[in-house]
């Protein structure tokens, strides 16, 4: 999907499952801004799910010893599987749905890194369900018998999976129509052209003896874009030059 593509509102709002050890964590940040009114005026939905609720014991355990030995626990496959599938049966009695529509992401970071391409195209569908690691990780044993798409927002560690949900959330809600005020913005932001945004400014003109560039005040808006896309350029490759030779790349294949 390009930039140029729409997002067409859907029937139903754009939803969001989490599965979570900690449900009250939600909607954290998603409560808050645009996405928070957004939520309010049901442009989109949250369900938070305990995963604790599918334990099958009086302690609510989820956890238990790795095998093979080392630190920490593992989340065990009975309890995470009986909440996945009770969430996807849910959800397809709910909208009408068949058993796998929505994706099913493990946050995790062994993933594969979430682009905002792939941001995009979880933001066109009908939503997805989120399941939230926590302790070393969840029985590999379930992401391969669920089919869970395992993805990463970044080469660091976190104590949980909560964070990155709601991180990867956000990013999807801010492309559905009406949630942004103006979707001119969205397309020149960083990434959606696989370039850095161009640097930003605003009144005054001079703020600690640092002016504003002449160019952004001439009215002239060709060479303003002109300036813009150079600028981009020039960032991208100085700060991510993986990207810049994903763009030089790209551009040749045209």
């Amino acid at each position: 999907m390009t930039k140029s593509d729409t997002i067409k509102p859907a029937a139903k709002p754009w939803t969001a499952s989490v599965l979570t050890l900690f449900p009250d964590a939600f909607p954290g940040v998603l409560g808050a801004s645009v996405i928070g009114s957004a939520l309010k005026d049901e442009k989109w939905a949250l369900e938070a799910i305990d995963i604790r609720n599918f334990s099958y014991n009086k302690h609510r355990s989820v956890d238990a010893s790795p095998a093979g030995g080392g630190p920490g626990m593992v989340l065990t496959p009975e309890v995470s599987a009986r909440a996945i599938d009770s969430v996807r049966d849910s959800v397809a009695r709910k909208a009408d749905e068949t058993v796998g529509t929505r994706p099913l992401i493990y946050l995790t970071p062994r993933g594969r890194p979430l682009t905002q391409k792939r941001v995009r195209a979880l933001a066109s569908g009908s939503g997805i369900i989120v399941f939230c690691g926590r302790f070393e990780g969840l029985d590999q044993r379930v992401i391969e018998a669920r089919n869970m798409e395992e993805a990463c927002v970044g080469d660091f560690i976190l104590a949980g999976g909560e964070v990155a949900a709601q991180a990867m959330i956000e990013a999807c809600v801010r492309l559905l129509p009406g949630v942004l005020g103006s979707g001119a913005s969205a397309e020149e932001e960083s990434f959606e052209d696989g370039l850095l945004e161009y640097p930003l400014y605003a009144k005054p003109r001079e703020w600690e003896d640092r002016k504003i560039p002449e160019v952004l005040l001439s009215g002239d808006h060709k060479k303003i874009a002109m300036w813009r896309k150079a600028e981009m350029e020039k960032i991208t490759k100085e700060i991510r030059p993986d990207m810049w030779q994903s763009y030089i790349k790209g551009n040749k294949e045209k």
